[in-house]
């Protein structure tokens, strides 16, 4: 194994993804290895992480694996496209930023969610705290 491929490990170390993850996005198109050793284990180059990452980040937001295969198509497309065919790219680049207010609506969906979490606890909180008999607790948050 030269300097440049990584075992599925050390990818699922950098990840923070399973290797059963890794190996279920590959069943399912998202992610290929680059290689295999002589011995068929996986190899992964920097881009391979790099995609995974973009998985990762998008999971969490809720997107289906569809829509991480459709945004991944539109960056390889994007990052491939040295013919300078402005009409296409201009489509890729508006698909990507349909992508990207997607994102930004989910993120402040999670963000009002955190806060009712938020409210939620404090409102036990002080309950177990104006309850007869209980001992004060520490604060979570400032």
């Amino acid at each position: 194994m030269d300097d440049e491929h990584m075992q599925i490990g050390e990818v699922a170390a950098r990840t923070e993804l399973s290797l059963r993850t890794i190996r279920h996005y590959e069943e399912v198109g998202l992610v290929t290895p680059s290689a295999r050793s002589q011995g068929g284990f996986r190899l992964y180059t920097e881009a391979d992480v790099a995609r995974l990452m973009v998985i990762r980040r998008m999971k969490p937001l809720g997107f289906t694996l569809d829509e991480m295969r459709d945004l991944l198509d539109i960056t390889d497309r994007l990052d491939a496209d040295v013919s300078g065919d402005s009409g296409e790219r201009e489509a890729l680049l508006e698909r990507m930023r349909a992508y990207e207010r997607a994102a930004a609506r989910k993120i402040e969906d999670l963000r009002t969610q955190l806060t009712r979490a938020e409210d939620f606890a404090d409102t036990l909180r002080t309950r177990l705290r104006d309850a007869p008999g209980e001992a004060p607790l520490p604060a979570l948050r400032d």
